[in-house]
């Protein structure tokens, strides 16, 4: 059996087939959506309502201040938003789609929450499904012996480990993911870095901005359903994206028709977006998102 056609079997001949008809419906959009971004960089400009900016305020977490989400990275699928969602996955289970970057939590009613994660090089070396095994609140965290071996000057410093905390990469919480009743070591968790969210990192598995984590650890209990999506699985569910000049996934329908025809014949026309490696918190999360033009911050830690 193909690839394809177990992920068929899996959502279902009349799902597959009505998101293709939707890809193509979408790869018509108006000219207006199109406008919108920079045929260079793959780029639109910020458009973050009041609504969005207020849900990510800054939260007091029993002795903890958690800052607010500048609001410049609030772009694109990045924040916390109800969605339809017509998929296989049973209400109360969490689905992870490493290459979409995002992840939903499904309701009743063909519904679902979705938030935007950022995803590290271990995010994509599981796929199938899990469980949540273990909750953990301002968890601890040791980097692996991989992550000190390719970069040692960067984890060598902490590979003792760093406590819960503000600098800690884990962030707010943690959702461990077992199957079989092993960990598989494969995280859900917040972040010591905002900009992260919606872009590719240089390690760790699936992170969310910290408010959101905090949102999505109080909705699931122990022994909760999760589902990871490989590539395959993505590619069917998903509008087709590309990654732009910043590193955030955008629908390739809603760039120009001439930078489509470009991607379709395997040409990226902006730079390759590099991660920073590292764990140092963010220090630019004060700044004023009007200073980048693109509405997405340059500096990135």
């Amino acid at each position: 059996m193909t690839v394809f056609s177990g992920v068929v079997r899996r959502l279902g001949v009349t799902r597959v087939f009505a998101l293709l008809a939707v890809a193509s419906l979408a790869a018509c959009g108006a000219p207006t959506q199109q406008s919108r971004f920079d045929p260079t960089t793959g780029v639109a400009p910020a458009v973050v309502s009041p609504e969005v900016v207020a849900r990510y305020q800054s939260v007091q977490d029993a002795d903890v201040v958690i800052p607010a989400v500048a609001a410049g990275y609030l772009t694109g699928q990045n924040p916390r938003t109800e969605v339809f969602y017509f998929g296989p996955d049973k209400p109360g289970s969490i689905v992870v789609d490493p290459y979409a970057r995002v992840l939903y939590h499904i309701h009743e009613g063909g519904t679902a929450t979705r938030y935007g994660i950022a995803v590290g090089r271990e995010g994509y070396g599981f796929s199938g499904d899990a469980v949540i095994g273990r909750k953990q609140v301002w968890p601890s965290w040791t980097p692996t012996k991989n992550m000190i071996r390719r970069e040692p000057d960067v984890y060598g410093p902490v590979a003792g480990g760093l406590p819960g905390g503000l600098d800690n990469p884990l962030g707010a919480r943690a959702l461990y993911l077992y199957r079989g009743g092993r960990d598989t070591f494969y995280r859900i968790h917040g972040t010591n870095n905002a900009s992260t969210i919606g872009r590719a990192t240089s390690a760790g598995c699936i992170r969310l901005f910290n408010q959101d984590i905090i949102d999505l650890f109080e909705k699931v209990p122990n022994g909760t359903r999760v589902h990871v999506r490989g590539a395959a699985e993505s590619a069917i569910a998903e509008d087709p994206m590309v990654e732009n000049a910043h590193g955030l996934m955008v629908p390739i329908a809603s760039l120009p028709v001439d930078v489509q025809a470009q991607i379709a014949a395997g040409n990226i026309p902006w730079p390759k977006f590099v991660p920073t490696v590292g764990v140092t918190p963010e220090d630019s999360a004060a700044t004023d998102p009007a200073a980048d033009p693109s509405g997405v911050f340059q500096q990135i830690n």
